[in-house]
């Protein structure tokens, strides 16, 4: 299950991920907003993030308008490697070296075609598993 979350400023682009998410055959949980209302991306961030790091989503969508404020946000809860992404290449890298675990994306920077390409990339690739990567992902989590 994909747990998602937005502020005002995320919440278009929230709505056409959901339509890629059933259009893709993947469950979700919409942790909010529920419409395009002046919000705090923190709530929202952090409720996604949480419900990551219990297990009760496997990865999340964050989305706020840069989206630096809400991976700052889920970045603050224990267990989450989130990354802001903008382009394709930093989805599949960080997926592939780091285990990211939930997706920032800035709704006000790029275009609906470009996130859902990034969404598809983030959720098709697999954590290589490497060593080195391994490794380096104990350091992060202070290990």
């Amino acid at each position: 299950m994909i747990a998602l979350g937005s502020d005002h400023g995320g919440y278009d682009l929230k709505q056409e991920i959901k339509k890629y998410l059933e259009k893709e055959g993947y469950e979700y949980r919409d942790f909010g907003c529920e419409n395009k209302e002046s919000c705090d991306y923190p709530v929202f961030g952090r409720a996604a993030a949480q419900a990551v790091a219990d297990g009760i989503c496997e990865k999340g969508i964050i989305i706020c308008t840069t989206g630096i404020g809400i991976s700052i946000t889920a970045n603050k809860v224990p267990g989450i490697r989130c990354a802001l992404c903008a382009d394709s290449t930093s989805a599949r890298l960080t997926r592939l070296h780091n285990d990211a675990n939930v997706l920032a994306l800035g709704a006000g920077i790029i275009g609906t075609n470009l996130a859902l390409q990034i969404v598809e990339t983030f959720l098709n690739t697999d954590f290589s598993g490497e060593e080195r990567h391994k490794r380096r992902i104990d350091l992060i989590e202070g290990k």
